[in-house]
């Protein structure tokens, strides 16, 4: 099947180069002698036993569930699924976007799951888990951006598991930001997050189809009408951007009123991806910390490992994560 007949077929993921050929920048592909080597700092410890990990894929595939955690391969899988946490990936594993830097498939999605939030619910009670973190992938296919899902599956959770807390980890919703948060305000979350991800100089390179400005003002929006739930957003380090720039981002979104921050190193997905232009030493996430908090953050989560939905639980709790 070509490429082109894949991108028109509902359902067909497109990964890696494939993803990537038709951004607005072109990447070329890193050659293994051209890629800065991992630090130490970055090195993961894998559990002795993979049957928590097990358990949690098991869950997840018998419902017919997906987590960001597999989808976005994220370095931290392990540690997560072996204590028991996952964050649930929403609305299927196909985005609308093609953003270089993450390894989500892209593709024309399938129609929404008309009982995913029930599903999802079920499985959580089962889990007993007592927080989660919902995400999605981009759905501008859709006339609410997928707000209608979120809204439900919050709903859902409140109904089967009333002292679970949940997170929603939301896209941006572009052109349809009034009409996803009239749904979300019916039935807000515990927490409100979205990533801004990096610096607005980097947006066409690193998030091509999000505008900076847009995704501050859904932040501020969402908090203006919903003041008793902390909004909070992601960074990554390492794709060209300075620190003074990371601390100018920081910034902004405290002028838009986000209280909770994480910053976390960018690990390019695959050679196809965004080379790692940098990796930031461990006293330099120190630093965001400090500095962070200077500005009046109530948590901050700044380490090479850290992402947003890390440890989620404990930085909702005001625990130090990093």
């Amino acid at each position: 099947m070509s490429i082109k007949t894949s991108r028109m077929t509902p359902g067909t993921k497109l990964r890696d180069a494939d993803k990537l050929a038709h951004i607005p920048i072109k990447i070329v592909s890193s050659k293994r002698e051209e890629m800065l080597r991992k630090p130490d700092w970055l090195r993961i410890k894998l559990p002795r036993s993979s049957e928590r990990i097990d358990n949690i894929k098991a869950a997840l595939r018998k419902n017919d569930l997906h987590s960001v955690c597999e989808e976005a391969s994220c370095p931290n899988l392990s540690e997560c699924f072996n204590h028991g946490t996952a964050t649930f990936m929403i609305l299927g594993d196909i985005c609308t976007r093609r953003c270089p830097f993450c390894d989500v498939g892209h593709g024309r999605p399938l129609a929404p799951d008309t009982q995913e939030a029930k599903k999802l619910a079920d499985t959580l009670k089962d889990m007993s888990l007592k927080y989660v973190v919902i995400t999605s992938v981009d759905r501008d296919d859709l006339r609410d951006g997928g707000a209608q899902q979120f809204a439900d599956c919050v709903k859902e959770i409140a109904k089967t598991s009333p002292n679970t807390k949940v997170e929603i980890l939301v896209p941006d919703f572009r052109g349809r930001m009034d009409r996803a948060l009239e749904i979300l305000n019916a039935n807000p979350p515990h927490v409100f997050n979205h990533n801004m991800e990096t610096a607005p100089r980097l947006y066409t390179k690193a998030r091509p189809g999000a505008n900076y400005q847009w995704s501050l003002d859904l932040l501020k929006k969402f908090g203006e009408a919903n003041p008793t739930v902390p909004t909070k957003s992601g960074l990554m380090v390492g794709l060209g951007e300075t620190n003074e720039e990371i601390l100018e981002v920081m910034q902004d979104l405290r002028d838009h009123g986000v209280t909770m921050l994480t910053i976390g190193q960018y690990l390019q997905p695959s050679k196809d991806h965004l080379p790692v232009e940098r990796y930031v030493h461990p006293d330099e996430f120190e630093m965001f910390k400090r500095e962070a908090e200077k500005m009046g953050f109530e948590h901050a989560a700044c380490g090479p490992l850290v992402r947003s939905s890390y440890h989620a639980d404990k930085q909702a709790a005001g625990e130090e994560v990093k």
